[in-house]
């Protein structure tokens, strides 16, 4: 077949040409090629901006079942070296887009050699790091009537060795929100500090303040972090910075704990406004970054499954911290995310990403086995 001989060149072909969130132009086209030769009478494919939906049409149907991957990259910068090296400088597939693009093409291609009873949607989505491309395809009703009965994807795991798969019902992904935080005071000479109004000592009190959040206002039996990751004030020694930017992340394990740390930030950040004498403007910017929620039936029904498969190493998986925005589907549409062992010494979002290429071939089998099993 065209897409399962060359499974490990696909993914080395999609891995020197990361783009970010929205701009994946080359990797559309890129697709697009693929898909084409795969293309039989009963498939249909149109574009959403950067992204493409295949709609496979059954031959009986009696409902719709989705398969979504992600197709964009990170602003990051490689250091694992390989002829198949991200072309793009400052840019890279560390976050295994790369994989979940190759097995969704061979995924399509198994399940379309004959007209299957049930539809199937192939959903290829932009910007899942960035932008939400899940909440901005669906609000944008990019789907039609191809709006699938039941939604599946999947996400690599550095730390799970190849042939595992892990999934749990209910939570497994946490909701997240962006923190942008900006002081706004007086700049001026160091030797005259009263004559100025420092934005460095108004954004480390509020950073200092905000880590109370999670030990005095969360709930000890739930989850919930806040982190800072980068802190932006003055321009030499001897120059009082007159403003601070902060940006950070939010992320809780539920909705409702998400909007009160929300709240909690912006109420320090406006108290610290009020003692320091200055101005402060916060943004927080959740998009459809809500918990990945897995459903009862379609979970269940996809761990029996995959029990059941002698060459599938089955984990119940503990709940991560990670965001995704298929949790925004899935707060749509019933269905499965689950976790593919890929065995990384290097974990997601490293520059030295390394996943193994063995379990490309394995996920395409098993997913695709599982989604024929379906159609029963």
């Amino acid at each position: 077949m065209i897409i399962q001989d060359h499974l490990i060149d696909i993914r080395r072909g999609l891995h020197q040409i990361p783009e970010i969130g929205l701009e994946e132009v080359q990797t559309q086209a890129f697709l697009l090629e693929k898909i084409e030769l795969i293309k039989k009478s009963y498939m249909e494919i149109k574009t959403w901006r950067t992204g493409i939906l295949v709609f496979v049409r059954g031959s009986k149907p009696k409902k719709t079942i989705g398969w979504r991957t992600d197709i964009d990259g990170l602003p990051i910068i490689e250091e694992v070296e390989s002829d198949f090296k991200s072309k793009r400088k400052g840019f890279m597939h560390a976050c295994g887009h790369d994989f979940h693009m190759t097995i969704a093409l061979g995924v399509l291609e198994q399940l379309t050699q004959a007209q299957p009873e049930n539809n199937y949607l192939f959903l290829f989505q932009p910007a899942e790091e960035n932008e939400s491309g899940a909440m901005l395809m669906y609000e944008d009703n990019a789907f039609g009537d191809w709006l699938p009965d039941e939604f599946y994807g999947l996400h690599v795991h550095p730390d799970l060795p190849v042939g595992t798969v892990s999934t749990k019902v209910g939570t497994l992904f946490a909701a997240t929100c962006e923190v942008h935080v900006t002081f706004k005071g007086k700049g001026g000479h160091a030797a005259f500090p009263n004559k100025s109004n420092d934005m460095i000592i108004a954004a480390t009190n509020f950073i200092q303040q905000a880590q109370t959040i999670v030990s005095r206002n969360v709930n000890p039996v739930e989850g919930a972090v806040v982190t800072f990751g980068t802190f932006v004030a003055g321009t030499t020694n001897n120059v009082i910075a007159g403003e601070a930017k902060i940006t950070g992340t939010i992320r809780t394990l539920t909705h409702e704990m998400n909007e009160l740390t929300q709240k909690r930030v912006q109420e320090m950040a406006e108290g610290i406004a009020v003692s320091f004498g200055c101005e402060v403007d916060v943004f927080l910017d959740q998009k459809g970054y809500i918990p990945v929620v897995n459903s009862q039936e379609q979970t269940e029904n996809f761990v029996r499954f995959m029990e059941n498969e002698a060459e599938v190493i089955f984990e119940e998986s503990p709940v991560a911290m990670t965001g995704e925005d298929f949790g925004y589907l899935l707060s749509k549409v019933p269905g499965t995310m689950f976790w593919l062992g890929v065995n990384s010494p290097y974990g997601l979002h490293s520059e030295k990403f390394n996943p193994d290429e063995a379990a490309i071939p394995f996920a395409v089998k098993q997913v695709a086995s599982f989604l024929e099993s379906l159609d029963n």
